[in-house]
């Protein structure tokens, strides 16, 4: 099965917490990659973001990271920041190596754990262990992501991270990488299918979100501790202005199989990256982006809790 890294210039690396169910996660583009951004969910924590919309400056990023650790683990980012800086990888600001490197986070934050993990090093660890090889499940930022919680943690099932990628006839390779830590259930388009989410007190069935809200069965307060992030990669070559309508359009594969999505109270963002040459139809990349964002999240809930049946 093809990953995000079956597009030319991307690799990925993780580091994920020895103890704690935290870690993160870096997409590197060492070559660089134009990049857009699209986000859709309320409670966003995020880092660079304004670089990556049409009318700025910054044309090409480095790296993503997508971390736990909520806003806290935006400091993965320096880790990564520093290790680029090292290989004289970035944006040349008057000999001034920059590395441009957007973040988002999820968040993981439980009870007692040390909200200062993960930290600058373990984004620094990530970018060491990165390459074309891309480990999936209950790894890097997926580690403490988890579906359904609309009864509280407690009846929620793992979320984790997932990857897919596809070649179009042209020879345009388009990739997903997600980490879900949603809100909702999440659905199969298919049949309408509850295939994780939040799971009834008694442990007979999923309870469905959609209905607890509107029956008003709410397990704990709802707060902003959910999100779902995305990265697209793609071979072909696009503008600033198109890599952002790509990002648009993949959201929508976050909807399809997300119920609810994009509420208040999750922080939904997709980041876009062209690192190649091909032409391409920006329409039919979209949807294309949007079909391995929701394939990518299904296969993201369907091997963590594989390995992680009770969530």
């Amino acid at each position: 099965m093809l990953k995000i890294t079956d597009v030319p210039g991307i690799e990925v690396g993780h580091a994920t917490h020895s103890r704690e169910a935290t870690g993160c996660t870096v997409i590197l583009c060492r070559q660089g990659a134009v990049a857009g951004v699209d986000v859709r969910g309320s409670a966003p924590g995020t880092r660079e973001t304004d670089l990556l919309r049409p009318g700025f400056l910054i044309q090409r990023v480095h790296a993503v990271v997508l971390t736990g650790g909520s806003a806290f683990g935006l400091r993965t980012a320096d880790g990564v920041m520093q290790y680029l800086w090292e290989q004289h990888i970035g944006y040349n600001a008057r000999g001034i190596i920059v590395p441009i490197v957007p973040a988002a986070v999820i968040f993981d934050l439980r009870g007692e754990r040390n909200p200062l993990i993960p930290d600058a090093a373990m984004g620094y660890r990530a970018c060491q262990a990165a390459s074309t090889a891309v480990e999936e499940g209950l790894v890097g930022a997926g580690r403490g992501a988890t579906v359904g919680k609309i009864l509280g943690l407690e009846h929620a099932m793992a979320g984790g991270l997932g990857s897919v990628a596809t070649e179009l006839p042209d020879g345009t390779r388009l990739g997903a990488l997600c980490v879900v830590n949603s809100l909702g259930d999440i659905i199969d388009p298919n049949s309408g299918r509850i295939v994780a989410g939040a799971r009834e007190p008694d442990g007979e069935g999923f309870a469905d979100t959609l209905r607890c809200m509107m029956e008003g069965r709410l397990g704990t307060p709802l707060s902003s501790t959910h999100t779902t992030l995305a990265v697209v990669a793609t071979n072909a070559r696009l503008t600033k202005e198109q890599v952002n309508k790509l990002a648009q359009m993949a959201q929508n594969g976050i909807a399809r199989v997300t119920r609810p999505a994009h509420t208040m109270y999750d922080g939904d963002v997709v980041f876009a990256l062209s690192t190649g040459d091909h032409t391409a139809d920006i329409n039919l990349l979209g949807e294309t982006a949007a079909q391995m964002v929701s394939q990518a999240i299904l296969r993201a809930v369907t091997l963590s809790n594989a390995h992680n049946p009770n969530g």
